[in-house]
């Protein structure tokens, strides 16, 4: 892979729609899986199924790239079946149109977890499947572009990275906040704006407790500067598990600290 990927596996079940919504909130691109078995797609695509609740919830979380993972295309019936697979995308394309997505920049891609057919390397069992192509506007550029691949892994390759107002002030609102033994407090999250360093001393909204940033680490390593869209932890000095919580703002002090709003607009969307 070209990049360094967070992947937030949200549950798929729908007792947990709760953590779905937490896990999708913070990440850049869906991965709709959809099973190819009988009977198992007409399940999730029928009218409450978790398939249409999830392509649903992702685009109301403002998740606007979109990856179609065509799983257990090994147990179609026939396996590996052209037909189940054209089936699965015309009715899955259908869907996320009406949803908000444009189906020609979804990449739609016949996979086996179980066997490992084109998740990493192209599947010989296959044939009939000549790769995937998108076509989309570049967020930065605003040009057209088109991509092509064959694999999961050369999909999730072909995101549009997210901008990185690095210009911004920094904005980084807490996922969790963890006690680690022999190092301490350390609030984890994503950064939205600007950037976090080792040293700085950051405030956290809406109460306002103010400390200094010992350490910063991404991916198990410590790094020196942490910019949008890292998901990150930081271990942060005389602060308490209990001073700071899931959905507090961590902010620079000393340039435009978050404040509490008076009042905001929202979108809401409600759902039966």
């Amino acid at each position: 892979t070209n990049y360094y990927v967070t992947v937030i596996d949200a549950p798929g079940h729908r007792d947990f729609i709760k953590n779905m919504i937490t896990g999708t909130s913070q990440a850049d691109c869906a991965v709709l899986i959809v099973a190819a078995g009988v009977g198992e797609f007409e399940a999730g695509i029928s009218k409450n199924g978790q398939t249409r609740e999830h392509a649903l919830l992702a685009y109301t979380l403002g998740v606007k790239q979109m990856i179609v993972g065509i799983n257990k295309i090994d147990s179609s019936d026939p396996p590996y079946s052209e037909n189940r697979y054209n089936e699965i995308k015309k009715e899955v394309s259908g869907y996320i149109k009406k949803v908000g997505y444009n189906p020609d920049s979804v990449a739609f891609v016949p996979i086996s977890g179980w066997v490992g057919d084109n998740m990493v390397s192209p599947s010989s069992n296959m044939p009939w499947f000549k790769g995937w192509n998108i076509k989309r506007k570049n967020g930065a550029t605003k040009k057209d572009e088109e991509k092509s691949g064959t694999t999961l892994l050369e999909a999730i390759d072909a995101i549009d990275p997210p901008a990185r107002p690095t210009e911004k002030p920094l904005r980084l609102p807490l996922q969790d906040v963890y006690k680690i033994g022999g190092i301490g407090t350390v609030p984890v999250g994503r950064v939205e704006t600007g950037v976090l360093k080792p040293g700085m001393v950051v405030s956290f909204a809406p109460h306002g407790l103010t400390t200094e940033v010992k350490s910063v680490e991404m991916h198990h390593e410590s790094i020196a500067e942490a910019s949008p869209g890292d998901n990150v932890g930081f271990n942060v000095k005389n602060v308490s598990v209990k001073d700071i919580k899931r959905g507090n703002v961590c902010s620079d002090s000393k340039n435009s600290p978050a404040l509490g709003a008076v009042d905001f607009e929202a979108q809401v969307i409600v759902m039966n």
